[in-house]
């Protein structure tokens, strides 16, 4: 009998693992199609013959949808681990969803810390030397010599990084216990790398994400049609169709006398084009689009910012009166086992659509800083190179999301794998000053965001606009002169 039980239990843990591999394979083949679509839509059309560079090409463009699928995988790490402790929780026993247990919980999150270790560390150094590499010279030109020279580069960087890591950890700490441990490699050097990687992401995300948030409210209002208070729309797409006409007769009957060159005419026209297709749409917008949709999505998006302050403001009290609100805390009861909010599955789903939401608003604020304007990429124009840069820089965002989410308290689930091991975790004057910074500097840019207009009213009546003061941006549109001469006034 206990032969017949031992065989039993090995053939559950041989299904369960099988089971657990096909649902992991799975959800990656979901993200790795959607990465590609996304990845080719704004990679940069070339020729299609099958010569060298064009085979270099397609080995990066599949590392770089690896990367991005990873950086999915990890981004949806923490919503589907709280989701599916709410459902198990609700549905113990239920025999459709037993498939959904803490085993395959574990497993994504040592995959998502593996891949984003691989991606970060291998794949995309790779992709980036391969495709600026050209074959060290003497040697025979061709596919092989590249990735000679490819890891080659690899082998440096990699000395480099560890000679860094060697010093750093031994000026920090330095005692006797940590010398031994210098030179072990795969339980303290990569362990430790990935924390200071992921230290750095947390602190890229302190920087984008309140700027993401105070920026939302201006992404959301080019997206959707504001209401239209005392405007005529008609009498403004009349005076936008009579500048069109007026510039493409001026393109049509140039001349080298003219002041205006051809190229800025026809940018000029294009400007003039995309603000008539606004005007026209915001006229042919329903009332209900017009008058609801934008006050309706405008508060909803102040409610979730000023939600997640208030959820900082709560951790920062709670770590101030309780050790276990540290990341690196006592362990919960596990999965299935008790719900994480005191709401239970709304608390949950507010959860989620918080993380999102600072995902999201981290994004808009990464592109939105000055020194990473360039990494935006354009539809059909953007080089493989600016692809691995905006893959990296997204991995990193990803990839620290679970530990900023936890870290301000936003959720109570603990991390699981190798991101609840990170040391900084545990130091209490770390977490604590990241939840002031994060919680000062967002309201200082939300307040900063909505008294633009009273700056601005401001400086004009003191007469201090002509020195530009005030860094708020403006239409490009409306700071242009038009094809006569004169500035535009048209009401946006």
């Amino acid at each position: 009998m206990e032969g017949q039980d031992e065989v039993s239990a090995r053939e559950q843990h041989f299904h369960s693992q099988v089971r657990e591999s096909t649902i992991c394979f799975l959800l990656f083949a979901i993200l790795y199609i959607v990465s590609y679509v996304i990845i080719t839509r704004y990679k940069r059309k070339s020729d299609e013959q099958e010569d060298e560079d064009a085979i270099v090409n397609r080995i990066s463009l599949f590392l770089s949808t690896f990367t991005l699928a990873v950086s999915a995988g990890a981004v949806l790490l923490l919503p589907f681990s709280i989701i599916s402790n709410e459902i198990l929780l609700s549905f113990p026993q239920n025999y459709y969803i037993q498939w959904l247990n803490g085993s395959l919980i574990h497993g994504l999150w040592n995959l998502a810390s593996l891949f984003s270790n691989l991606c970060l560390f291998v794949l995309m150094p790779f992709a980036f030397f391969f495709l600026e590499s050209e074959g060290f010279a003497g040697l025979k030109k061709g596919i092989r010599a590249r990735i000679l020279e490819t890891l080659v580069m690899l082998i440096l960087l990699a000395l480099l990084i560890l000679g860094i890591v060697w010093v750093a950890s031994a000026l920090i700490d330095n005692d006797a216990a940590s010398m031994e441990s210098l030179y072990d490699l795969w339980e303290f050097y990569l362990p430790y790398l990935y924390s200071c990687i992921s230290l750095m992401g947390c602190l890229l995300l302190l920087l984008c994400t309140p700027v993401g948030l105070s920026r939302m409210f201006t992404v959301m209002g080019q997206l959707l049609v504001k209401p239209a208070i005392l405007e005529d729309l008609d009498e403004q797409i009349y005076i936008i169709t009579l500048e069109e006409e007026a510039l493409q007769r001026r393109l049509s009957g140039l001349s080298s006398s003219v002041e205006y060159n051809v190229t800025e005419l026809e940018q000029e026209l294009e400007n003039v084009k995309i603000l008539k297709k606004k005007l026209e749409r915001r006229k042919k917008a329903s009332a209900w689009e017009r008058n609801l949709v934008y006050p309706a999505v405008m508060v909803l998006l102040l409610i979730e910012t000023s939600i997640s302050v208030l959820l900082v403001a709560c951790n920062i009290l709670c770590l101030l009166v309780d050790e276990t609100a540290m990341p690196k805390g006592t362990r919960g009861p596990g999965i299935g086992n008790a719900s994480l909010s005191a709401f239970g599955f709304v608390g949950a789903a507010l959860e989620i659509i918080l993380i999102f939401y600072l995902m999201v608003s981290s994004v808009v604020g990464f592109y939105s800083l000055r020194f990473f304007g360039n990494f935006i990429p354009k539809k059909d124009d953007t080089t493989m190179t600016k692809i691995i840069g905006n893959c990296v820089s997204i991995l990193v965002l990803s990839s620290a999301l679970p530990v900023m989410s936890r870290t301000l308290g936003i959720t109570r689930f603990d991390l699981l794998g190798d991101f609840g091991r990170f040391n900084w975790l545990g130091n209490f004057y770390i977490v604590l000053s990241y939840n002031l910074l994060f919680a000062i500097v967002t309201t200082l840019c939300l307040v900063r965001k909505f008294t633009s207009a009273v700056r601005e009213e401001l400086f004009k009546a003191l007469g201090l606009h002509k020195l530009h003061l005030s860094d708020t941006p403006r239409d490009s549109d409306t700071a242009k002169p038009s094809a006569n001469g004169h500035q535009k006034a048209l009401t946006r």
